[in-house]
């Protein structure tokens, strides 16, 4: 996957974030690298010793409303994307991810479209019709910020135990909310499509039509913001069509039918999406 300037190194000798134009100092933290090793930056600065292109910083300490949006300020001076990581389920931090980064390809590569069109005909039923194609994007005004509400939410989410069990601060180099699993080639979507670099080029169209943000990341679950979610019952069966080609498990493992329509109904002005992949 093409990739930017990495400014991540540079916590190993400022971990506090300073270097990256922060105004408050980051929480003790790790830099986790594409083997899925871990170096933890000592608060004197002492250097970490040598490791691959690290993929990413994680918190060691529980995150807490208000840690999103004091790093907020990373993603102007140094080009770096917070996103919150749930280190409580069996399979542990991301170090125990299986993280692939080298085996994604770049999302602009791909069209969301077309990606979505090859699901659509691998998972749909005789009974369905032809993909039918994206959906449009819901006119709210004045639209929300997308950036404020991704804070928001992953307030909501550090305080809700039900949701993320032990969530922690990330930071990530992307060029885009929608480019986080792919920079940090996130696996959890093996089960439906090895290179999440085309889900993501699906997440780039959900940030221009919908301004989705990636907010989550679990072993295998993907938790987004929304700023201008559906609001008619037509827009949501158009966008639950592209939730059934893009996480086909929400569908059948989310609803008490297990049908697409069901599933719609839970998207209206619905601000938060959440995908699954059994």
């Amino acid at each position: 996957m093409a990739t930017l300037p990495n400014p991540l190194p540079q916590l190993a000798a400022d971990p506090s974030g300073r270097v990256l134009g922060l105004a408050l100092p980051l929480p003790r933290g790790r830099l986790i690298d594409d083997g899925g090793t871990s170096h933890a930056l000592e608060a004197a600065g002492e250097d970490a010793g040598p490791w691959h292109e690290p993929l990413l910083w994680c918190a060691d300490e529980p995150a807490t409303p208000g840690a999103w949006t004091a790093v907020r300020p990373a993603r102007r001076t140094a080009g770096l994307l917070p996103v919150l990581l749930d280190v409580g389920g069996s399979q542990g931090g991301p170090e125990e991810w299986e993280l692939m980064p080298g085996e994604m390809s770049y999302p602009g590569d791909h069209d969301a479209d077309e990606v979505l069109a090859e699901f659509w005909d691998e998972y749909a039923t005789t009974e369905d019709p032809d993909w039918p194609g994206l959906a449009e994007a819901p006119v709210l005004a004045p639209a929300p910020d997308p950036d404020a509400l991704a804070a928001e939410t992953a307030d909501a989410l550090v305080k809700d135990p039900s949701r993320l069990k032990e969530p922690r601060l990330a930071l990530v180099p992307a060029r885009r909310s929608a480019d986080i699993p792919a920079a940090i080639g996130w696996t959890g979507p093996a089960n439906h499509e090895n290179d999440v670099a085309r889900l993501c080029a699906v997440l780039r169209s959900w940030e221009d039509r919908f301004g989705i943000r990636v907010v989550a990341l679990t072993f295998g679950q993907l938790v987004l913001s929304v700023a201008v979610p559906p609001t008619t019952e037509a827009e949501a069966e158009a966008v639950a069509a592209e939730h059934f080609a893009f996480c086909p498990d929400n569908i059948w493992q989310g609803t008490a039918d297990g049908t697409r329509h069901a599933y719609a109904r839970t998207l209206l002005d619905e601000p938060t999406w959440s995908f699954w992949w059994d």
